[in-house]
């Protein structure tokens, strides 16, 4: 039988990050904010658990903390650095399809790579091929493609396994 405690707040984790998101949207700490943030917060994961019967359980939180940092970082130095590619001679882009093959089996997981792969400026996902274990991605700039390929499973794939536990 399942805990009064898991049933009430499924995901304590994402209710903390949707009622966080929620006062950085709404800009004001007030108490009528918190409030609504901590109901939202509450009844999202509630309300959507059922749709999630196998979800993987976040095993390293410290190693979430540091890849969402590392994410940051990377889309605001992608910003500037496909600014100036875009900005710069057309001639010098070398875009292009790259193939990235999956170490891990969870497809929750694979879309959560395809994810941060396309909130990186000038790199998007293209498709997450779990019969193969492929993430197709499209980049704005493919000068050496197993070097991209082995650059985004170092920094992404490699945390996200272990952050998971797979």
């Amino acid at each position: 039988m399942m805990r009064l405690s898991s049933r009430l707040l499924p995901s304590p984790l994402l209710s903390l990050a949707i009622a966080a998101l929620w006062l950085a949207l709404a800009g004001s700490v007030g108490l009528g904010h918190v409030i609504l943030g901590a109901a939202i917060g509450g009844a999202i994961p509630r309300l959507t658990d059922r749709f999630w019967p196998d979800r993987p359980r976040l095993v390293r939180p410290a190693t979430a903390a540091r890849l969402a940092i590392r994410v940051v970082g990377d889309i605001v130095a992608a910003n500037f650095e496909v600014a100036a590619r875009v900005l710069g001679p057309v001639a010098k882009l070398r875009p292009g399809f790259v193939d990235v093959p999956l170490d891990m089996r969870d497809p929750f997981v694979a879309t959560i790579l395809g994810s941060i792969v396309s909130l990186t400026p000038g790199t998007v996902s293209i498709d997450v091929d779990m019969d193969r274990r492929v993430l197709s991605v499209h980049a704005l700039q493919v000068t050496d493609p197993a070097a991209l390929a082995a650059e985004i499973k170092a920094r992404y794939e490699a945390p996200l396994k272990e952050i998971f536990g797979c």
